[in-house]
This record gives C-alpha cells, sequence and structure tokens, in this order.
C-alpha cells in the first residue's frame, strides 16, 4: 500500500513542477517578447520613451517569475512556485493591456 502512495505522490509532485516551469517558462518567454514589441513601437519624438514601458514588466519578471523560475527548476517550494509563477502572468496580462493600450500596438 505504501508503494502506491509513493508513486501516487511522485507523480502529483513532477505534475506540480511540469504546471510551475510551465506557468514560469510562459512568463519569460512573455517577457522576452515585450523587448521586441517595444523595439518595433514607431517613434515620432525619437525620445525612446516607450521604453519605460519596460520598467514594470522587468519588475514583475525579476518579483514573480524569475524567483518561480529557479524554485521549478530545483523543485523546492512548487506550491509557491506555481503560485508566484500564475501570479506573475496575471500581473503581465494587466501591464501589458494597458501599455498596448497607450503605445497602440495592436491596431
Amino acid at each position: 500500500m505504501s508503494d502506491v502512495t509513493t508513486t501516487d505522490e511522485a507523480k502529483r509532485v513532477k505534475q506540480l513542477r511540469q504546471f510551475a516551469l510551465g506557468a514560469s517558462s510562459l512568463g519569460l518567454v512573455f517577457w522576452l517578447y515585450t523587448f521586441y514589441a517595444i523595439a518595433r513601437v514607431p517613434t515620432k519624438d525619437n525620445t525612446g520613451m516607450q521604453w519605460l514601458g519596460e520598467f514594470p514588466l522587468t519588475a514583475i519578471f525579476l518579483i514573480f517569475t524569475l524567483p518561480a523560475l529557479v524554485m521549478a527548476l530545483r523543485g523546492r517550494a512548487l506550491k509557491l512556485s506555481l503560485i508566484l509563477g500564475l501570479i506573475g502572468l496575471a500581473a503581465f496580462a494587466f501591464v501589458w493591456m494597458q501599455l498596448a493600450g497607450e503605445l497602440r500596438l495592436y491596431r
């Protein structure tokens, strides 16, 4: 009976780790994409002020996504890692919607 419990627990941990890695990896890929998207914004005054949008995105990456990714890769605190990864994705979505409207990224 304990072998079955151990196997179920191992499956659950593996699945939790995959979800945590998925959420944090998605955050990493999105953060890298934001550099590409902001670089394509046409500048009218050549001040480069559109790059200020990267500051909150980078803060989200450093506070939520990077710790989640490190914890998931090490297999430590997987529940916390998944929660941080999902909070990071939600924060990215919120900030990106604001920036997309301000910079008119999608017309």
